[in-house]
């Protein structure tokens, strides 16, 4: 136990209880600002360092509520409940502050399984604002960075996208609009890949016909997948996504109906650089030949190419 938790009595401690399992950065933030406007106090624990190996990516976050509640992970699910109360001592006390678990702790009542070790940083919200900018920024589907500030203690919300990570004394927390998926086709491969997707969380779009009036904008955190097996259909979406930088293009066919999609993109005025951010044959790994299997083939893919954009 730690020199916060003896500092305070039992009696004043509640038992942190997950109010629910998630680890979407919204649905936490949420969790958070409805807290607060209720009248909750609230204590945002973020992993601000890592060593060696982690379950989870720096800036992961979990928001405790004062009456022991909480959601989020910052590990595999063996440090939270610990935080949890760590998190609880801070609203007592009124002050933030660190804590280490696994490698470079002072304690031992807690081992990391996967041998590194994490600091969490504890941060009492005093005002739910910049949470509620943070996620009005992602309903306009705008980036957002939660910058935290140890020595004044403050929190802000900044427009951009920068990385995740200390920036001199200040540590940032960046936020990106939920992947929006745009499937264009009128096949069992389409209707297959937009439910997985939506059981994964994604902001799905089927398209059967283009242009099409409910199509929303491609933008920078959009992937379009085309599942049409017709050529002449998906030009118009081909070209739509040219110049809207979507991270992810896939379309379904051999490699021979590539050959000939290539062709016809270079007849458009296409250059091969253009052409070459066309994933096909979709998905990662090839002749998927059932629709369920290639679904899951193509939300591997976009979920691989969703990483390494965030690395970028």
């Amino acid at each position: 136990m730690t020199d916060s938790l003896l500092e305070l009595s039992d009696e004043k401690l509640c038992t942190p209880e997950q109010a629910f399992c998630t680890d979407d950065s919204r649905e936490i933030l949420r969790f958070a600002t409805d807290a607060m406007m209720s009248g909750h106090g609230v204590v945002m624990v973020t992993l601000v360092e890592i060593r060696g190996g982690a379950s989870r990516p720096l800036g992961a976050q979990m928001a405790v509520r004062d009456d022991g509640r909480y959601c989020g992970f910052v590990s595999g699910g063996c440090v939270e409940a610990a935080a949890a109360f760590e998190a609880l001592a801070v609203m007592e006390s009124g002050q933030d502050r660190e804590i280490k678990y696994g490698e470079g702790s002072p304690w031992f009542d807690i081992v990391l399984p996967c041998g590194g070790g994490i600091t969490l940083a504890l941060h009492r919200l005093h005002s739910p604002q910049p949470l509620l900018s943070v996620l009005n920024c992602l309903e306009q589907r705008k980036s957002a960075v939660l910058r935290y500030d140890p020595q004044a203690k403050t929190l802000s919300c900044l427009p951009g996208n920068v990385k995740t990570g200390w920036d001199r004394e200040c540590f940032n927390v960046v936020f990106q609009p939920c992947v929006r998926l745009i499937v264009f086709g009128r096949s069992i491969e389409a209707q297959a890949t937009a439910a997985l997707a939506s059981a994964t969380g994604y902001d799905v779009h089927t398209v059967e016909g283009f242009p099409a009036t409910s199509t929303p904008d491609i933008d920078s955190d959009t992937a379009v997948v085309l599942l049409s097996h017709d050529l002449n259909r998906e030009l118009p979406v081909l070209q739509a996504a040219r110049g809207a930088q979507p991270f992810y293009i896939g379309a379904l066919g051999s490699q021979r109906t590539h050959a000939k999609r290539q062709e016809k993109l270079r007849e458009l005025g296409w250059q091969q650089s253009e052409i070459d951010r066309i994933k096909a044959p979709i998905g990662i790994f090839p002749k998927a030949r059932d629709a369920k299997t290639l679904a899951l083939s193509v939300l591997a893919d976009i979920a691989a190419a969703r990483l390494r954009q965030q690395e970028e």
